[in-house]
């Protein structure tokens, strides 16, 4: 039986979403583009699902603007994303769960880790990278932009050439029609815009989580070099390197990315989730972080507590080792993306 798609309400609009399988619960952002029903048409995919189902509830979603989830959309950002996910896992009562991110998903889930590590067991990031300005030379960025607005047919023909090189040509046509029935031109490129301009690099070593990064050798869309610095920036991550070119995981080898991903997921179970190195932050180190996103020095931040400039230096010490951080820019990172505290 094909998967029954619901519906989420989110602050922004609702979100398609569907639930295969059953077990430990996994949850997928599909990436730039996608369409729930249309991905279910594809026998690569379903076979791909279906593997994961075996072992775990997967549960996979098209974000807002795009496939079955509404369309109307506004704002393209990084807190836009995770408001969103915040609301699905709300409306879905995931106490704890492996988050699974595709191309920018990656990205989000990325982020996502950083702000809820107390409820992921896991994180799996595929064919994704730290900053999405290192896709592609800042003309062909903005000259990909422009043919998607200006043709979306043949914008989303020359995307699935590079999202599926070498594919034959009833398998780059499919793919070329997935996109243009996910999602119209100007919110498609919205969407690839917001690729470009997200960067996740001073996260990375805030991820707590255990975590696998798998990326395709060949992969023309986003190069395994950005994939294996993306492993490298993440402290513990795993990296697993996928044969040939086309960028969906399910496009080539559906079995051994299933095989891969079951494998680690199987490690991780029972692993009592994240361990934060040194203890949550008190009540002052967390005043601390947020004065220091603010902009402040140590010397303003002494002042407006009423501390020594000694006592404050101490704290931010205090607040790099409990995150695993080096850079006072990462606590700026840390703070802003984990509002609710």
């Amino acid at each position: 039986m094909r998967p029954v798609t619901r519906f989420a309400a989110t602050p922004a609009g609702r979100v398609a979403y569907s639930v295969t399988g059953s077990g430990p619960p996994v949850l997928c952002s599909l990436g730039w583009v996608s369409h729930l029903g249309v991905l279910d048409e594809s026998a690569d995919h379903r076979r791909f699902v279906e593997l994961l189902a075996r072992e775990h509830t997967v549960i996979r979603y098209d974000k807002l603007g795009c496939g079955l989830s509404d369309r109307a959309r506004t704002e393209f950002t990084m807190e836009s994303e995770l408001t969103a996910l915040d609301a699905l896992v709300e409306h879905l009562g995931l106490k704890h769960f492996a988050l699974f991110g595709s191309c920018e998903g990656g990205q989000v889930a990325a982020a996502y880790a950083v702000r809820r590590p107390e409820v992921l067991t896991s994180l799996i990031l595929y064919g994704s990278c730290a900053r999405g300005a290192d896709l592609a030379p800042a003309e062909i960025q903005q000259s990909l932009l422009a043919l998607v607005r200006a043709h979306w047919g043949l914008g989303s023909r020359v995307l699935a050439d590079i999202w599926l090189p070498d594919a034959p040509a009833e398998l780059t046509a499919m793919f070329a029609q997935l996109q243009r029935a996910a999602a119209t031109a100007d919110t498609a490129a919205s969407l690839l815009e917001m690729f470009y301009r997200f960067d996740v690099a001073a996260l990375l070593p805030m991820v707590r989580v255990p975590t696998l990064v798998a990326h395709r050798r060949g992969s023309r869309a986003v190069r395994f070099e950005l994939g294996r610095e993306l492993a490298a920036l993440i402290p513990g991550a795993q990296l697993a390197a996928f044969e040939g070119r086309m960028q969906p995981i399910y496009a080539e080898g559906a079995d051994t990315a299933a095989a891969t991903l079951l494998s680690f997921l199987r490690d991780q179970r029972g692993s009592g989730g994240p361990k934060v190195g040194g203890g949550p932050l008190t009540a002052r180190e967390l005043q601390v972080a947020d004065l220091i996103a603010d902009g402040l020095t140590n010397a303003e931040i002494a002042r407006t507590l009423g501390v020594s400039v000694r006592t404050v230096d101490a704290h931010v010490d205090h607040v790099r080792t409990k995150l695993g951080v080096r850079a006072r820019s990462q606590i700026a990172v840390w703070a802003r993306l984990t509002p609710a505290r």
